[in-house]
């Protein structure tokens, strides 16, 4: 469990992020991707960004990851501002989980590569001796058998196994801030709750702030600690989760939530 005394401090502070696209050859034609999108994140922290495609989920991790420049507005990491970093020193401390997790990794590369190369961008690398210890208490933790996985390459492994696998190496590099976009949307419903449970242990356990990118409802009041709702690239509803989805105050996310299907109730199909 984390101390204490850190739970409250920032980890990433998100400051009227506006980032415009600008499309067209003759015509010049500005669509604008997300709008003063502020928020926090704190140490051991959760919060979910919510919302259907298109809201600006993406665009907005993008920006964090420094894959994407923004318009106008900050980031902040640790109270410093994310373009400060040197490439190396920002991805020790940022680390992502991407939605595909077969395409996350080199396909020419066995388990034991992928693990190993985490290792560079720690500042003081262990030896190798201490390395395979460490690759083997971190597998653990995630719930898998080294044997299982070590000597295979991705194509061997199942989408459950390649997201612990991502766990696993988010635990090597032990960054401060974890972007997870749609990190379940591509395995199967049986390996998705343990997913989350890792997620969580990330968080809870080893301090990590985490922003979790989903358009499920039920993995959003789940998993976070505090969920943002965003629609056409702005921030239209945060707060606490039983709070939010309980009780929305916003139109926009009392649809969201009606989407959402049920067991008791009846969907018709639509004609066309």
């Amino acid at each position: 469990m984390i101390n204490d005394s850190i739970q409250n401090e920032i980890v990433v502070d998100v400051k009227n992020l506006t980032k415009i696209f600008t499309s067209g050859l003759i015509r010049t034609k500005n669509v604008v991707g997300i709008q003063n999108v502020t928020f926090m994140v704190k140490r051991g922290e959760i919060v979910s960004l919510v919302g259907e495609s298109g809201s600006g989920k993406s665009t907005t991790a993008n920006i964090i990851l420094r894959l994407l420049k923004p318009t106008s507005g900050t980031v902040l990491i640790n109270g410093k501002p994310i373009e400060e970093f040197r490439k190396k020193e920002y991805y020790r401390k940022v680390q992502v989980i991407f939605q595909d997790p077969y395409g996350s990794y080199n396909l020419y590369h066995k388990v034991d590569r992928i693990l190993n190369k985490a290792f560079q961008l720690k500042k003081d690398p262990p030896p190798l001796e201490e390395r395979e210890r460490i690759i083997h208490e971190v597998l653990d933790q995630m719930g898998i058998r080294a044997d299982e996985l070590l000597g295979r390459y991705p194509h061997q492994l199942s989408g459950g196994q390649l997201q612990r696998l991502m766990l696993a190496r988010v635990l090597i590099i032990r960054p401060e801030l974890l972007i997870a976009d749609e990190a379940t949307s591509m395995i199967d419903a049986s390996s998705r709750a343990g997913v989350l449970n890792l997620i969580q242990l990330l968080a809870k356990d080893e301090g990590l702030a985490i922003i979790y990118i989903t358009h499920d409802i039920g993995q959003a009041q789940y998993i976070s600690d505090r969920v943002v709702v965003m629609q056409n690239g702005l921030i239209v509803e945060q707060g606490d989760p039983s709070k939010v989805f309980i009780k929305p105050e916003q139109k926009y996310t009392k649809d969201l939530i009606c989407c959402v299907p049920t067991m008791h109730q009846r969907w018709d199909f639509i004609k066309f």
